[in-house]
């Protein structure tokens, strides 16, 4: 059930000068892209012996990540311990629990005021006293890439004949490495956009605080060295929380803050321009919003962050929450 995602024609307004697909990777089965590289990184572990069936899974994770491992490792019966932090959403934290998984969660701010850092510490930690314990480190094993290089990089390849801009979102750097290879030996002259948020600092961006979880890190991914990125987009966390709502209200595709920072990315790089033919234009919307009812879509959480930069449409977005809970 893992893969083989759909993808969409998005005919979003102010960008009828592209050709817009997406790849709808909330409906793999635990809920987001992540999905693949756990099955992808699992599978390669027991097959060549870096895991058994005694040992300890060590990840750190903000949320996506850390259920589909714990869903993969429940599966195969495998421990998992899913290293957390306080702003880790509470359905995310409960889904992690509940699937049979060991938390630890730290709660020391790192220099930059997240956490990351000290998640990561606290993996290492693990780690160092505990026997058979393996630490997948989304944020520099290469079988991460690889896992997206082999899936969602070759669906790509197939779904679409010509390719001449791909945006993805960046935070642990897996998906975009292993993607950008892919697409780029296959559609040599594709624009590979790397799409982030303020306050992250991969890109070399002063570090502040973040609210949206699964785009953006305070800390630059080891793997990232092997992606192939030619530009990078960076947007405001407001207008992707905007984005959302739009995906919601105009298209009715229920999406996280990620999927709404490329949205709004591609926005923001197209305004203005204009083509002879349409550019074909593909993105990924990593996982579904049902997770952010309390965040992204409830107007209060949004007035005390964002306060008057939000539009009133939001108001709307909550009202449509309600309605499918």
């Amino acid at each position: 059930m893992v893969g083989r995602t759909p993808m969409v024609r998005l005919e979003a307004r102010g960008l009828e000068q592209v050709e817009l697909y997406s790849k709808l990777e909330f409906t793999n089965p635990t809920g987001s892209v992540k999905d693949r590289a756990a099955r992808y990184m699992i599978e390669h572990g027991l097959a060549s012996g870096k895991i058994n069936e005694k040992t300890l899974l060590v990840e750190s994770s903000s949320g996506n990540f850390g259920i589909a491992l714990a869903a993969l490792s429940a599966r195969r019966k495998l421990r998992f311990c899913c290293v957390i932090d306080p702003r880790i959403n509470a359905i995310n934290e409960m889904l992690i629990r509940s699937l049979g998984a060991e938390v630890v969660c730290v709660t020391e701010r790192d220099p930059t005021g997240g956490y990351l850092q000290t998640r990561l510490r606290k993996v290492r930690s693990i780690l160092a006293t505990t026997p058979n314990s393996y630490w997948l480190n989304q944020y520099a094993n290469p079988i991460n890439a690889e896992a997206y290089y082999k899936t969602l990089g070759a669906e790509l390849c197939e779904a679409l004949p010509r390719l001449d801009y791909v945006f993805i979102g960046v935070s642990s750097g897996g998906t975009i490495s292993g993607i950008s290879r892919r697409l780029k030996e296959h559609f040599p002259k594709v624009r590979v956009i790397a799409v982030d948020v303020l306050g992250s600092v991969i890109f070399g961006g002063a570090p502040r605080p973040r609210w949206i979880p699964g785009i953006g890190a305070s800390i630059v991914p080891d793997i990232l060295s092997t992606a192939k990125i030619d530009e990078v987009v960076q947007v405001d966390e407001a207008s992707a929380v905007r984005a959302c709502h739009e995906l919601l209200e105009q298209h009715s595709i229920f999406v996280g803050g990620s999927s709404g920072a490329a949205l709004a990315a591609i926005r923001s790089y197209f305004h203005g321009k204009r083509f002879d033919t349409a550019p074909v234009v593909a993105t990924i919307f990593p996982d579904r919003g049902d997770r952010y009812a309390g965040t992204i879509y409830n107007p209060d959480w949004c007035d005390q962050l964002f306060g008057g930069t939000m539009q009133s449409g939001h108001h709307r977005a909550a009202e449509v929450v309600a309605d499918l809970q």
